[in-house]
C-alpha cells in the first residue's frame, strides 16, 4: 500500500515530486532562463561611435585644438577684410599697417562695404558738331544728348549691351579724372582720354544724326549736364533743381577719326 500510495504522489505535479523539475519542461512565466536571459548571441549590439567621440581622449584634444585654431584664423581674416572695406574709423586708422599687411595683395577688394557718399546726381553727356557741307558752308548742329540715347536703348531691354551701359559713361569718367578744373588735360592720359571721347562722339553723331550725309565733321564740342536727384518727400533736405554744365572747348577732328567714325 505504501508503494502504491507514493507513486501517484510522485506523479501528482507536472514536474514530478515536489522540489523536482524535469529538464525538458518549459519555464514558468516570470522566470528567466536560457541564453536570452543571460545576454546571448541574439542580444542587440551597441551602436559604434562616430566623429570625435570615436577618438581617444588624446586625439580628441588635438582635434579640438585644430578646430579652435581654424576658427580663430577665420575670425581674424573676416575682421581684417571688414576693416579694409569699411569707412575710415578709429580702429582701422590705428591698425592700418596690420590691416594692409594682411589684406594686400592676396585679398584686395575694389569695392567698399559702405558707400560714404553715394552718387546723387544725374549726369548726361551731350555733344554738337561743326559740319562743312558740299557747298563749303559750315554749320553748327544742336546739342545731342548721347546719354539719353543710351538710356532709351537700355530702358525695357532685358539684355542691354555693355557698350550701351558703360562705353560713354566710363569714357566721360576717364576724361574727368585726367583733366583739371580748367578742362585742360593732365599728362599723357589726359590727351588719350580726349582722343577716346572724340572718337566716340564722332561715331555716334555720324550714326545717330546722319551727319555723314550732311557733310564733313570738322570740329566737335562736348559738355555734361548735371542735375541733382530730388530728395524724397519725407526728407527735409533741399537741393537745387537747376542744371550745372561743364563745357569743354572745341576739338578739331582729324582725318583718321573721321574715317573711324565712317566705319
Amino acid at each position: 500500500m505504501d508503494a502504491y500510495d507514493e507513486e501517484p504522489a510522485a506523479r501528482s505535479g507536472p514536474d514530478g515530486p515536489a522540489g523536482a523539475r524535469r529538464a525538458d519542461s518549459p519555464t514558468t512565466p516570470g522566470e528567466d532562463s536560457g541564453p536570452e536571459a543571460t545576454g546571448g548571441d541574439d542580444a542587440p549590439e551597441p551602436a559604434p561611435r562616430a566623429g570625435l567621440a570615436a577618438l581617444s581622449p588624446r586625439y580628441r584634444l588635438v582635434a579640438g585644438g585644430a578646430l579652435a585654431v581654424v576658427a580663430a584664423v577665420a575670425a581674424v581674416h573676416l575682421g581684417m577684410v571688414f576693416l579694409s572695406l569699411a569707412p575710415a574709423n578709429t580702429v582701422s586708422k590705428r591698425h592700418a599697417k596690420a590691416v594692409e599687411g594682411w589684406v594686400y595683395p592676396e585679398f584686395e577688394q575694389n569695392w567698399k562695404l559702405f558707400a560714404p557718399n553715394p552718387l546723387q546726381q544725374n549726369v548726361a553727356v551731350q555733344a554738337r558738331a561743326q559740319v562743312r557741307g558740299g557747298d563749303g558752308e559750315v554749320r553748327t548742329t544742336g546739342w545731342t544728348d548721347l546719354s539719353a540715347e543710351d538710356g532709351a536703348a537700355i530702358d525695357g531691354n532685358l539684355l542691354p549691351s555693355h557698350t550701351q551701359q558703360n562705353e560713354l559713361r566710363r569714357a566721360w569718367d576717364f576724361l574727368g579724372t585726367t583733366h583739371g578744373t580748367d578742362n585742360r588735360p593732365v599728362g599723357v592720359r589726359g590727351a588719350l582720354s580726349e582722343q577716346y571721347v572724340r572718337r566716340i562722339v564722332v561715331l555716334r553723331l555720324r550714326r545717330d544724326e546722319g551727319l555723314d550725309r550732311a557733310g564733313t565733321i570738322e570740329r566737335v564740342q562736348v559738355r555734361s549736364r548735371t542735375v541733382n536727384v530730388p530728395p524724397p518727400e519725407w526728407s527735409r533736405e533741399k537741393v537745387s533743381a537747376n542744371p550745372a554744365y561743364r563745357v569743354l572747348p572745341w576739338w578739331t577732328v582729324t582725318g583718321d577719326e573721321t574715317e573711324a567714325g565712317a566705319r
